[in-house]
């Protein structure tokens, strides 16, 4: 073998394409030609063989993610999914200080507007915005002019670059293939003569012979390949291109089917949200009303329950009533007893007095209790109507109006009137006491 191929075991070959298509959508009709393509521009972008900038990298990771995982699914594509792939050029990275979470983050961005693209689809966009890139399908090689500069040769699918040996980006000088009437070497000297004969010919020479033989085979390849694109196709190749449009056709097919069903279930899919959420907010207000609904029964328990203290204060406000009553009775019987007996039988009067004035004092305050309670309960139908809540209220409960008079014959007499009423939601409490001196008769 006459190839410079370094002795080892064992040999790896890699197999690549040695002409650039001008237009990757024209030009890659079968899905295996476009995948391999695919597969070796992405790794000379990634090994910074072509230039790319890094927002330009980080849109085509996006759509190698798209190519190689399909659509984005938060539930499968947590974070750190594309840890291990490697989707950005090495410089890309050392040139921004940004963590690998910042790097993915950018590319999910880019990789959520891709759903529903086939993989082929992916593949061929990534192509379409690779071709755009200065360093896109360009075979450069060193070389020096009559001066002895160094400079680089840049062989493409459209002719022929001079550029600088600091900038491979920006060609200095450019002989399109349709400029160029013919090129050919002698040694190590090359020569480009153009169609115009005014102009001089580019000389140029390469560091060995064989360089000349490489640059001048890929000339002639792409000159070839230039001039064919611009002629109709032949039998063959619209075959090919009729087949690959109906494979497509096909596959189109299939994708709209598969986006229908897609759109179909997204819409179950929020349909059933949406209800559970109205069954969620639901359960909460049945939960809200349920707990508004325990402290108003609660405040009626209560308010039962002081109805019951009062009522028991009523009956033994009545029943000390009755025993003055009787006490009285006995003063007016007894007028002629003993002074100190008649004495003893005032003081049991006072006494009980007294403690008749005490349990109004506990009528009265157990009567604010009442009220500030009738005003809970009011304020949370209040709160209920304004919220347009049905309220449901117990059977008012009510006892009439219980009056109590007690004369005395002596120096004092001591009246007594005690209302109690109780009607939810309403209720009031009242109770009147009077008290004079008799004038003796």
């Amino acid at each position: 073998m006459s190839q410079d191929v370094q002795k080892g075991d064992p040999l790896l070959f890699k197999f690549r394409a040695k002409f650039y298509p001008e237009d990757v959508a024209e030009e890659l009709i079968q899905d295996i030609t476009l995948r391999l393509f695919y597969l070796q521009v992405k790794n000379a972008i990634l090994s910074d063989e072509i230039y790319c900038p890094p927002e330009t990298s980080v849109l085509l990771a996006s759509y190698a993610v798209q190519a190689r995982h399909g659509d984005y699914n938060k539930g499968t594509h947590v974070p750190g999914f594309l840890a291990k792939d490697r989707l950005l050029p090495q410089r890309v990275i050392d040139q921004h200080k940004m963590s690998k979470d910042e790097w993915e983050n950018s590319i999910t961005t880019w990789w959520q507007e891709h759903r529903g693209l086939l993989r082929e689809d992916a593949m061929m966009e990534y192509l379409k915005i690779a071709q755009d890139l200065e360093m896109y399908g360009v075979n450069y090689f060193e070389i020096r002019n009559k001066k002895g500069t160094e400079l680089w040769l840049g062989v493409d699918a459209l002719g022929l670059n001079i550029y600088e040996k600091e900038d491979r980006l920006t060609p200095k000088i450019g002989f399109p293939w349709s400029e160029i009437r013919n090129i050919s070497f002698n040694d190590r000297k090359f020569i480009i003569k153009p169609i115009d004969k005014k102009a001089p010919d580019f000389v140029f020479f390469a560091p060995r012979v064989r360089i000349n033989k490489r640059i001048l085979a890929l000339c002639m390849g792409n000159h070839e390949l230039y001039m064919r694109r611009r002629k109709p196709d032949t039998i063959d190749v619209q075959q090919m291109k009729a087949q690959a449009r109906d494979e497509k056709n096909a596959k189109q097919q299939e994708r709209e089917k598969l986006q229908l069903a897609l759109a179909a279930r997204e819409r179950a899919e929020k349909k059933q949200q949406e209800y559970e959420d109205r069954l969620r907010s639901m359960q909460e207000e049945m939960e809200r009303k349920q707990a508004n609904l325990s402290e108003a029964q609660d405040t009626i328990r209560r308010l039962q329950e002081q109805l019951n203290q009062v009522q028991a204060a009523k009956e033994e406000l009545e029943q000390r009533q009755n025993e003055l009553h009787e006490m009285m009775q006995r003063l007016e019987e007894t007028k002629n007893m003993e002074a100190t007996e008649r004495a003893k039988l005032e003081e049991e009067i006072r006494v009980k007095q007294l403690e008749m004035q005490k349990i109004q004092e506990e009528v009265t305050l157990k009567d604010s209790e009442t009220k500030r309670l009738h005003e809970e309960v009011e304020e949370a139908i209040r709160k209920q109507v304004a919220k347009g809540s049905r309220v449901c209220i117990a059977p008012s409960l009510s006892l009439s109006r219980f009056p109590f008079s007690i004369h005395q014959s002596g120096s004092r007499c001591l009246t007594v009137s005690l209302t109690l009423t109780l009607s939810l939601p309403y209720c009031f409490l009242t109770t009147t006491t009077h008290c004079h001196k008799n004038t003796p008769s």
